[in-house]
């Protein structure tokens, strides 16, 4: 097994995109298998040496930053190893932890194939997509990572290796979950906690008559390494009409974007085709509308917010649904004639490019005030949507500080991120997000959508599930890695390990 600690080789290893400091760790660990996994894991059992699983760096919470022990790095792991295409959607892929988003589309594209998940991070590895449940524009039409994977292999430190397969090891009428690995059987006792509605990406899943896949999806290292992966996919689609539509007024944005998900929902509803259907629903609002305009001088001046949208359509349709959304971006009071619309896969990538563009330039901004994101990834119940729009723009401007809001408004779902300048910025910012945090979870929200807990928001997750969910979690941990070696400090406080 490859190895190293060359403080050159480790430094890589101790950050990531959420920018949070102070890392450090003793050695970087590169696994080339499955039974090099299970060969470090032990040895890292017998000396009790924390282990941080690191995929590619792109996570914004944290969690694959060590703070002691050695860095086991999913790189050398296998990407695509193979696709089975099959006619309807049963198709699928089988991969290792290390492939990129980016890889398996491409992949997928070449056969004719989509997979649907789309985070934005497309350099992520579809290992740590699954980790943390990742989801992204299209997760209004196709769900979040966890509805595609059919089948993962996860090393326990305890040396076993689960294969778990969508269906099998299923949790009883009385909450339990019997697991069999390659040497032990575990009994664990599921969560009472109750689940947000909508996307949710924090803690460890736990639903009546849930499959035992969902528990490892979503625990951010904490439970087990996952070496291999099997996702669905679906036939490509022909083609989109997609578009950037600007408005003058946030609230006429708001409504359309309301629409957009009503009519899609009820096309949906009926099976009907060749109605608006929107595969996805993108917000952005003023603030983030001024930071885009450093590198879209066409954005009008007018403009005050906007929706990007896509919807999938087929060659004899494209007419008759362009006429729909022409006459619903009308009906919405949008700046019609200066919004931006396309049906081609030219302005379909330069769309989405524009979309991808807004983190981007924020992370450009933070850098140069040497800030740490502020960035928020709560959703709500559909009912409160227009409360948090409008909670959202009365505390953020008595804050007096920058920032700006863009992300998945039809999942009721839209990125925060606060611009700090100094430090004492960052102290409000961070005291601001705690407070509205505490709203999102009165409302029965989430504190993690698509990020995760990792160690960033372990504090917040308190707030959600308050101590007995936090002891339930932990009990499962210590069943499933009774060393407590795998992602020490990721979702669970320290304190609840060690009662």
């Amino acid at each position: 097994m490859i190895r190293s600690a060359n403080p050159e080789v480790v430094q890589p290893y101790l950050k990531d995109a959420s920018n949070l400091t102070g890392g450090y760790a003793r050695e970087v660990v590169f696994p080339e298998d499955e039974k090099e996994v299970v060969q470090a894991l032990a040895e890292a059992c017998r000396t009790k040496t924390p282990v941080t699983v690191a995929g590619n760096g792109t996570g914004l919470v944290g969690a694959r930053i060590p703070f002691g022990g050695i860095v086991l790095s999913t790189e050398k792991l296998g990407g695509l190893r193979e696709i089975h295409q099959i006619e309807g959607d049963s198709s699928y892929a089988v991969t290792g932890p290390a492939l990129t988003l980016k890889q398996l589309q491409e992949a997928a594209s070449a056969k004719g194939l989509l997979y649907p998940p789309d985070p934005t991070e497309q350099n992520a590895f579809i290992g740590a997509s699954v980790a943390t449940n990742a989801s992204g524009a299209r997760t209004f039409k196709y769900g979040a990572t966890r509805q595609w994977v059919r089948r993962i292999k996860v090393v326990l430190s305890t040396g076993d290796i689960l294969e778990l397969r969508r269906g099998e090891f299923v949790a009883d009428e009385e909450n339990s979950l019997f697991l069999k690995g390659s040497k032990n059987s575990f009994e664990l006792k599921l969560p009472h906690y109750c689940m947000p509605e909508g996307k949710h990406s924090a803690g460890y899943y736990a639903a009546p008559g849930m499959s035992a896949i969902d528990l490892f999806i979503g625990s951010e290292g904490t439970l087990g390494v996952i070496t291999e992966v099997e996702v669905g996919l679906i036939p490509k689609p022909q083609g989109f009409f997609s578009g950037i539509v600007f408005f003058d007024r946030e609230e006429n944005a708001w409504q359309f974007a309301n629409q957009v998900r009503d009519e899609s929902l009820k096309s949906r509803a009926a099976k009907t085709k060749n109605q608006i259907d929107a595969s996805a629903v993108e917000y952005f609002d003023n603030h983030a509308l001024e930071i885009l305009r450093s590198s879209y001088t066409r954005i009008p001046q007018k403009a005050q917010s906007a929706i990007f949208f896509e919807q999938e359509i087929q060659a004899e349709s494209g007419k008759k649904l362009t006429e729909q959304w022409f006459q619903l971006c009308k009906g919405s009071q949008a700046l019609f004639d200066q919004s931006w619309f396309g049906q081609g896969p030219k302005e379909h990538a330069e769309f989405r490019m524009f979309r991808h563009a807004i983190p981007v330039l924020v992370n450009k901004i933070l850098r140069q005030y040497h800030q740490t994101k502020i960035g928020t990834d709560f959703t709500v119940p559909r009912k409160y949507l227009f409360d948090l729009l409008a909670l959202y723009r009365q505390k953020l401007e008595e804050s007096g500080l920058r920032y700006c809001i863009f992300g998945h408004i039809a999942d009721n779902h839209l990125h925060v991120n606060l611009l700090p300048q100094n430090d004492e910025e960052s102290e409000r910012g961070w005291r601001l997000y705690r407070q509205i945090a505490r709203q999102i979870i009165a409302w029965g929200g989430t504190i993690s959508a698509e990020h995760g807990v990792g160690k960033i928001r372990r504090e917040y997750l308190l707030d959600m599930f308050d101590r007995s969910g936090l002891r339930e979690m932990s009990l499962i941990k210590k069943k499933l890695d009774p060393c407590l070696i795998l992602g020490r400090g990721n979702i669970i406080p320290e304190e609840f390990l060690n009662d």
